[in-house]
């Protein structure tokens, strides 16, 4: 990013949209307070503009609620897949770590009696030679 991407960063798209909704409703009850009607009418409009905003806003709310449960709802998935993923791969692991310690143990074991054997051999040696070389 250059200097002035940093100095100056975009604001997202739903910042914009609420700013435009608050100046639209600044702008609105400015005009109905500046224009020049009767007090009974100025609160008609007044009532009638707060009407059509608290139903706008729970249009809005609705579709935020909506919106909010089918992401629960994918959220609420996706972790079900990562999890029964991750319990497959730790019995992979597992059954892996267990074949493998099977083998070093039957390794291990072929080697010591390699080793026992070698040396059982070498004793008998080393007797045969002391027994010739006896005085």
């Amino acid at each position: 990013m250059n200097k002035a991407e940093t100095e100056y960063p975009v604001q997202s798209g739903s910042t914009f949209f609420k700013g435009a909704l608050i100046g639209g409703l600044i702008g609105a009850a400015a005009a109905l307070l500046f224009a020049p009607k009767p007090g009974r009418e100025l609160r008609g409009d007044l009532s009638e503009k707060i009407s059509t905003m608290t139903d706008k806003s729970k249009e809005v709310a609705s579709v935020v609620g909506e919106k909010a449960t089918d992401l629960a709802k994918t959220v609420s998935s996706k972790t079900t897949d990562l999890a029964k993923s991750v319990s497959e791969g730790k019995n992979s692991i597992m059954e892996s770590v267990k074949q493998a310690s099977a083998d070093v143990s039957d390794d291990v074991k072929d080697a010591s009696k390699d080793i026992k054997d070698a040396s059982e051999d070498a004793s008998r040696d080393v007797r045969k030679e002391m027994n010739k070389t006896s005085y």
